[in-house]
């Protein structure tokens, strides 16, 4: 057992039996929480990259629309639309445990229902330009909270993943081999005085039956 020192007793190997049994179980727990991470992970990779594609082309769409709104306003007209808005948002953070992993879940509320009130302005000096703009980053607002959301579970997934990856090769490549060494070694030394002690026994069983014949001789 490299550079481990065990004591050949009995009790010392019951006690590493029971260890190696522990490990062999948390391995393999281990490895089936590692692989359904690792499940849940690429499904949330594959979701990201559908949202963030999404998420792309309606910023792309929205600032196209500022830019065509911009050049068809004036920008005193244009800053003054947009300095009062009407709605605000509100947003509220929560947990949810995955194979424990805490992933965020984020839910926001507007401050009123009607969906007419993203817009701060009246429509009599505005382009319609501007209207869609302000409509493309409302419709994006929620794929956009989902894709951080997605996101930060995929970044704290994969530090888990990581974390578990390690602790199984800890078990399947140091605990559990030096263990098994150490229960050999034990057993090897527990049969060694085993044996010498059936010797010893055996040599003074013989030593006991030669002096009893050398006594019978004497008396007769």
């Amino acid at each position: 057992m490299a550079n481990v020192v065990v004591n050949p007793t009995r009790m010392e190997l019951t006690r590493l039996k029971k260890k190696l049994g522990t490990a062999r179980r948390g391995h393999k727990l281990l490895k089936d929480k590692r692989d359904e991470l690792m499940r849940q992970f690429l499904d949330l990779a594959k979701r990201n990259m559908e949202l963030r594609l999404k998420v792309e082309e309606g910023i792309k769409k929205a600032n196209t629309n500022f830019v065509i709104a911009k050049a068809g306003m004036s920008e005193p007209t244009l800053n003054a639309a947009m300095m009062a808005p009407k709605q605000s948002v509100s947003l509220e953070c929560s947990t949810k445990n995955v194979m424990s992993v805490d992933i965020p879940q984020f839910t926001f509320k507007t401050k009123t229902a009607d969906e007419n009130d993203i817009y701060s302005y009246g429509f009599a000096f505005t382009s319609g330009e501007l209207d869609d703009a302000v409509k493309s980053l409302s419709d994006v607002m929620q794929d956009m909270l989902e894709l951080a959301e997605v996101e930060k579970s995929c970044q704290l997934m994969a530090a888990e993943i990581e974390r578990t990856r390690r602790r199984v090769n800890a078990l399947e490549y140091v605990i559990i081999p030096n263990t098994e060494e150490g229960i050999r070694y034990i057993t090897m030394k527990l049969d060694e005085n085993e044996r010498s002690t059936q010797v010893r026994l055996m040599k003074v069983k013989d030593m006991m039956l030669e002096e009893a014949h050398h006594y019978s001789e004497k008396r007769d």
